[in-house]
């Protein structure tokens, strides 16, 4: 307001107001509006308001302040400064900093809270406030110098605002950039680590992402791949082009070959796996690719497939060189056993002629017929040995008394202890003993071991024949007391034609039964070993399946057909002839026909004497075990069909080979029925009465 004369204030001219009359008019009308915005943001809570004079201390605190800070305002003003209700930590680094940057000391304390302002700075800061009750919360500060109508500094004007919100969101924003750091650092080192080539492509077959394989794989860098045609880094671009469309058609793709090839025309052949991605609004981005070198495998493939071919072709000659070897020795046998008959005959005429021989005559035919004697039982097990090797050898499997056969085996080798002074004992079968096994080439193995156990003990040594046996496994051991065995010739043990020394020995012996029988036992599902002590001797065994006594099935209409006594088929005596070497299996059968007055039942224990007594008795239907000793049931069935006087009996057979391809094969080889053990009564007299009733049609047309 510019200043005038007095009386020039005193004049008034009440016609017209002046100018200085109005201002003050208006100045009078603002000031309650003033007021009151004053009143207003002093008063308000959402940011504090604090003034100072010149030294700092506090003149006004307003409500926002105390809300904020927890004090009231008569606690402070006139009493602290700002710098005491913040962090001192903070106020010194503040101090430093801005000490550093305008080039001039600053004292810690209120001074670093407003230099900057007291310089005409405009200054914003972040601070620490201290509650009154020891709490921490950030807060955002402006500084405002004070002055009066001579610009000089009066005081100073700190509006702060509570930053804990703001600072809690940052903190979560921070939290979740270093989350989304962390997991697209996670997934990048995923595809980077993976041992397929990566790719990306837009549904255009654009790359827009490849790892370091592709790299490796394409010889270009990341930079040089991305933004570039898929296609353009195979040899067939069309097949890598058609890749895409496929994957983006089948939303999958498996397996998918194609070649890579680097700037230098290097080449890979890779397995394209691919599958199509999208975004979270479900819109198709593009194809996501995997390629894996396959060049090793495919090599691999290769060599297997030519290992395979030289397999098959060794295979064909291998089957073709058994085959020739069989054929071969079948030939031999014929070859050799028509001669070794011819001088076997001869020479026991010789050893019985009359006048009988002279003693050097007599030496020199004993010594025919021992070589002779000797050269077949060895034609007789090579040619065994082969038939086994060949994989031709059927074996009848079914439950076989140990007590029996034990028995037999006795009987048979007694005379063999005796010649040489051995003592041989049986175990007393207490319990019924039964294994599942063959019952001839059990009985073979037995002789075998039993022999040697004899040929190679000592002078009036022993043999001691013993039998343990679990509801799953039982052992038949043999035990000697021979010269025993060393370790290294243990080893040797179960080798075709090793005789472990004992070739020059007074003992004859091929070399082969030991090696036949752990090729049978094996054949028969158990295992064979070998226990010996130098000086002390030896002990053979071997294990077979434990099995239960052989019976009939006595279900539903079987147990009733047994049950009914003294069937009569008609006037005439029906005679049925059973080839079988299992007595147990011919009690069962005997106990069957037992309840049939009108069948009149023959035995025979092997193939030979059964087509003798088929010959001479001429039954009426015959029953046909098909392993035998001798000859097999086949080759019996062959000899009776090719004889006139027995082609029209039918023969039915009976046994444990009850696989469908052994039933088939008996009935295409001219069985009439093929029953299979264990015997079904029901379907035993089924097939028996069809036979009968064969028998008697083909008889009244004789007729």
């Amino acid at each position: 307001m510019s200043k005038k004369p007095l009386n020039s204030l005193l004049s008034v001219d009440y016609a017209t107001p002046t100018e200085d009359c109005i201002t003050e008019r208006r100045r009078q009308v603002a000031l309650p509006i003033t007021g009151a915005l004053q009143n207003a943001i002093f008063n308000s809570a959402n940011f504090s308001s604090i003034a100072t004079d010149a030294k700092g201390v506090i003149q006004i605190f307003n409500v926002g302040a105390e809300c904020m800070l927890g004090y009231t305002a008569a606690e402070v003003m006139n009493k602290i400064t700002p710098a005491d209700i913040s962090d001192p930590q903070e106020v010194i680094a503040r101090a430093k900093a801005l000490s550093l940057e305008l080039g001039t000391p600053i004292t810690p304390g209120f001074e670093a809270l407003v230099f900057k302002a007291s310089r005409g700075i405009e200054d914003i800061y972040e601070l620490t406030y201290f509650r009154k009750d020891g709490s921490r919360f950030p807060a955002v500060v402006s500084v405002t110098a004070l002055r009066d109508a001579q610009d000089a500094i009066i005081g100073y004007l700190l509006i702060g605002t509570d930053n804990t919100a703001r600072k809690q969101v940052e903190a979560e924003q921070k939290k979740l950039n270093q989350r989304l750091r962390d997991q697209q650092f996670y997934t990048r080192s995923l595809i980077e680590s993976n041992i397929d080539a990566i790719i990306t492509t837009d549904p255009c077959g654009i790359i827009t992402d490849i790892n370091k394989q592709m790299e490796a794989l394409t010889d270009c860098t990341r930079d040089e791949l991305i933004g570039t045609p898929f296609k353009n880094y195979f040899t067939d671009p069309d097949r890598a082009e058609a890749a895409i469309k496929l994957v983006l058609s089948e939303k999958k793709v498996t397996n998918y070959e194609l070649t890579a090839r680097t700037r230098d025309g290097k080449k890979t052949v890779v397995s394209y796996n691919a599958t199509v991605f999208y975004d979270q609004d479900r819109t198709l981005q593009g194809v996501f690719a995997a390629a894996r070198d396959i060049t090793e495998s495919k090599r691999l493939d290769q060599e297997l497939q030519e290992t395979n071919v030289a397999l098959k072709n060794a295979k064909f000659v291998a089957e073709k060189a058994n085959l020739a070897k069989s054929n071969f020795l079948s030939s031999m046998s014929h070859e050799l056993r028509s001669p070794l008959n011819a001088i076997l005959g001869f020479a026991q005429l010789m050893d019985t002629d009359s006048p009988p021989a002279t003693p050097s005559q007599k030496e020199s035919i004993d010594q025919i017929l021992h070589a002779g004697w000797y050269l077949l039982e060895l034609i007789n097990e090579i040619l065994d040995l082969a038939v086994i090797e060949s994989g031709k050898l059927l074996l009848s499997e079914e439950s076989v008394s140990l007590a029996e056969v034990m028995l037999e085996c006795q009987a048979m080798i007694g005379p063999q202890g005796k010649k040489h002074g051995i003592k041989l004992t049986f175990p007393q079968f207490d319990n019924s003993y039964f294994v599942r096994a063959d019952r001839t080439r059990l009985k073979q193995v037995l002789i075998n071991l039993l022999s040697n156990a004899i040929k190679y003990n000592q002078p009036e040594g022993t043999v001691i024949v013993d039998c343990a046996a679990t509801p799953e496994r039982t052992r038949i051991s043999i035990r000697d007391t021979g010269a025993g065995l060393p370790l290294e010739k243990l080893t040797q043990l179960f080798q075709p034609f090793n005789r472990l020394g004992q070739e020059n020995s007074a003992e004859e012996g091929t070399g082969i039964g030991l090696v036949m029988s752990k090729r049978l036992v094996e054949l028969m599902g158990g295992v064979i070993g070998v226990e010996s002590t130098v000086g002390m001797g030896s002990v053979f065994w071997f294990e077979l399946a434990s099995d239960t006594e052989p019976y009939l099935s006595m279900e539903g209409e079987d147990a009733a057909a047994l049950a009914e006594p003294h069937v009569l088929r008609g006037t005439r005596l029906h005679t049925l002839l059973y080839v079988e070497d299992n007595p147990a299996n011919l009690k069962l059968v005997e106990q069957i026909i037992a309840r049939y007055p009108d069948i009149r039942l023959m035995s025979a224990v092997n193939g030979n004497s059964g087509i003798e007594i088929a010959r001479s008795s001429q039954p009426n239907v015959i029953l046909m075990d098909i392993n035998l000793p001798g000859i097999n049931g086949f080759e019996a069935l062959k000899i009776l069909h090719l004889d006139p006087t027995t082609t029209h009996i039918p023969v039915i057979a009976i046994s444990a080979n009850a696989i469908p391809l052994d039933v088939e094969r008996g009935m295409k080889a001219g069985f009439f029925r093929y029953i299979t053990k264990p015997i079904r009564v029901n379907e035993f007299m089924e097939a028996l009465d069809l036979a009968l009733e064969f028998a008697r049609e083909h008889s009244d047309d004789d007729t």
